[in-house]
């Protein structure tokens, strides 16, 4: 028999940091999203940062990716900013914001299907199809940024439950609860 430990320990830290209950590095991305309210989801604390909705959009278009290249497609790619983050003006209602989460879900479910087909660790020192990068970087880099993502998430629900952002009928759009200071003086459109 084939050895493929490597692939199991990163099956696992997979599913630790999607949805472990006790991972050592804190909530799990299931357990950030727990409790995130449609209008939570939609928000952004400024109009130079991503809402929740985005960051599980984003996250979601990169574990597609992964899978895409674990069936050999080279020419799959997030060309634009409407693939990596979703459309910009999209609003979340309670069904799109499940369908997101839904969505999340089953690329989670997808990705690790497609490792389970393998029998072997070899395949993660290949390059990635039209890639620069090993399959074993792209791993442990969506492992990295689901954490980085969740930490984000956690942020913004914090921020948004402090200020009243899960579900103000009385606030505005155009109106933002936080100072200027926020973001203004930081190039933070990437994140």
């Amino acid at each position: 028999m084939v050895q493929n430990d490597e692939l199991i320990r990163i099956i696992d830290l997979l599913n630790t940091t999607y949805e472990g209950e006790e991972a050592w590095h804190g909530p799990s991305v299931v357990e950030v999203l727990r409790g995130v309210s449609p209008e939570m989801a939609g928000r952004k604390i400024t109009p130079n940062t991503h809402s929740i909705a985005e960051l599980v959009f984003h996250m979601t278009s990169w574990r597609i990716f992964c899978v895409k290249k674990m069936q050999n497609d080279a020419a799959f790619d997030i060309t634009t900013p409407e693939k990596n983050f979703g459309s910009p003006n999209l609003k979340i209602d309670a069904f799109e914001w499940e369908a997101l989460q839904m969505e999340l879900s089953l690329s989670q479910e997808e990705l690790v299907n497609e490792l389970d087909k393998r029998d072997d660790d070899e395949f993660l020192e290949d390059i990635v199809p039209g890639r620069d990068y090993t399959y074993y970087d792209m791993l442990h880099g969506i492992i990295t940024h689901d954490l980085y993502h969740a930490g984000q998430i956690m942020i913004l629900k914090k921020a948004l439950t402090f200020k009243g952002g899960g579900g103000n009928s009385n606030h505005h759009d155009d109106e933002d609860d936080f100072s200027p200071r926020y973001g203004d003086a930081y190039d933070i459109d990437d994140y």
